[in-house]
């Protein structure tokens, strides 16, 4: 289980992750904490046309989303999978939500993690604990 097991990509915009190590080592982090082993874990990040059209053609949902998770992971506890983010919903939704541009996307890649680690947020019950686990690895970090 390694760091390099973490690969950062873009899809039809121009977008640079800051502190690519830092951010590596927080989600290796909160793996190992829940338990789990990781494998592969590639975030995308894309426009919202491009994450619409992903939501299209796998999921059959006309809206847009800030996040859509894929688990490819064929064995127990390890995490294998995909994870596409909209910088457009990121920056509108800090925007909306008073937080800073970093916060909310760093809020959404860790969602995307605990997606893979088996939270759900589906129900009211799974959305609060979803939020509460969101609330404490965000509060691990350390840059």
């Amino acid at each position: 289980m390694s760091k390099n097991a973490i690969h950062f990509f873009t899809e039809d915009i121009i977008f640079t992750l800051k502190q690519k190590s830092e951010i590596r080592n927080w989600i290796l982090n909160t793996v190992k904490n829940e338990s789990y082993r990781l494998k592969e874990l590639n975030y995308i990040f894309c426009s919202d046309e491009y994450l619409l059209g992903i939501n299209r053609q796998y999921l059959n949902h006309d809206t847009y989303t800030d996040i859509i998770t894929f688990d490819t992971s064929e064995e127990e506890r390890v995490v294998v999978g995909d994870v596409f983010i909209s910088i457009d919903r990121i920056k509108e939704n800090a925007d909306k939500f008073k937080s800073a541009e970093r916060d909310e996307l760093h809020r959404v890649m860790i969602h995307g993690v605990l997606h893979l680690l088996g939270y759900t947020d589906k129900g009211k019950k799974e959305k609060a604990q979803m939020t509460d686990k969101e609330n404490q690895y965000l509060g691990l970090r350390n840059f």
